[in-house]
């Protein structure tokens, strides 16, 4: 299915970064390190961001289609990414290895999700932070953007206990105008999540 989304002309949800991972720049570029680790990059313009504001990305996705496009976006920018095709079912994050784990609108199943995201935990360096943006529940009304199945999307409560013990300086959930490419348009029932593994 995203091989397919993102064979055709353009870019599915734009090439511009996500507005929430724009807001936290100033916050990550604070940290001691610059490894990056974004999970379901999809067609890289969250990686190719982070590449052009200094951090050494690594973008993960299971579909070769998106991350080719995502190395081309990063070649006409004039920043390198490391592209890595994988399903996050079989991707081993290594601990203790990243200063910062991005994901945006990677909906997962729920079994996989929790998996994942202990995974990430785990995996950031002390210090290290994470940032999450998924839709809620109550973007089922809204229609503008994301899975149709509840199963999918992920609320605040729920992610405090998967990113244990990460500790949470943003911890949101609102309504906000997401305009992304074709698929993320209109207003939308949002998560948000910038948390810290202890330094000490």
């Amino acid at each position: 299915m995203w091989d397919q989304r993102y064979s055709e002309p353009g870019f599915a949800y734009g090439t511009e970064p996500n507005d929430f991972l724009r807001e936290v720049l100033p916050r990550l570029q604070q940290l001691a390190g610059r490894r990056v680790l974004s999970l379901g990059e999809g067609e890289g313009r969250n990686g190719v961001f982070l590449a052009q504001a200094g951090f050494e990305v690594t973008s993960v996705d299971q579909s070769a289609v998106g991350l080719q496009k995502a190395a081309a976006l990063a070649r006409e920018r004039g920043v390198s990414v490391t592209p890595v095709v994988a399903d996050l079912a079989s991707y081993q994050i290594a601990p203790a290895s990243w200063n910062v784990v991005v994901s945006l609108w990677c909906h997962l199943p729920p079994a996989l999700r929790r998996s994942v995201h202990a995974a990430a935990a785990r995996g950031l360096a002390p210090g290290g932070a994470l940032v999450l943006e998924a839709y809620t529940p109550n973007q089922l009304e809204l229609g503008t953007g994301g899975p149709r199945s509840v199963e999918l999307l992920m609320r605040l409560e729920e992610l405090k206990t998967e990113l244990a013990p990460l500790e949470f300086e943003i911890g949101r959930e609102l309504e906000r105008q997401v305009q992304e490419g074709a698929f993320h348009s209109g207003r939308s029932a949002v998560v948000q999540v910038l948390a810290f593994k202890r330094a000490g």
